[in-house]
């Protein structure tokens, strides 16, 4: 019996989170020159949330997978891959710092993704009072 569509590529994806989990580093997004493919309805919420048609990204493999190929353009954000750039709304940041350590002089920050990653002038940290101030 054949997959339907949704199926086969929801069966793609998972397979592609899977070869992923773990790898370390990131893929050259910045070297890939993609054509531009229609809005799919994916977004960042403000707390961090990652949605998609309105609804959340409830595999957090999946979402892991979409932060590897998110970049930022001055257009805006964008999921990229070598064959595709989808724009994806972003309502803040794309990342939280959940958590922070001094290594010596340095601040390292874990993300809301699990990442850490040192405050530097590629990773900028910014605050905002939150509801209770």
């Amino acid at each position: 019996m054949a997959q339907s569509g949704d199926n086969q590529r929801q069966g793609q994806l998972e397979a592609l989170a899977a070869a992923a989990k773990g790898q370390k580093g990131l893929p050259p997004v910045h070297l890939w020159n993609p054509p531009l493919c229609a809005d799919i309805g994916l977004k960042i919420a403000r707390d961090g949330t990652w949605w998609h048609q309105g609804a959340p990204i409830a595999r957090p493999a999946l979402v892991a997978l979409f932060a590897r190929v998110l970049r930022h353009d001055p257009e805006g954000y964008f999921l990229v891959t070598p064959v595709e750039k989808v724009p994806i709304a972003v309502e803040d940041a794309p990342f939280l710092a959940v958590s922070m350590r001094f290594e010596g002089d340095d601040l390292i920050f874990r993300t809301n993704l699990d990442d850490e990653v040192k405050a530097d002038a590629d990773h900028p940290l910014h605050f905002k009072a939150g509801k209770a101030g």
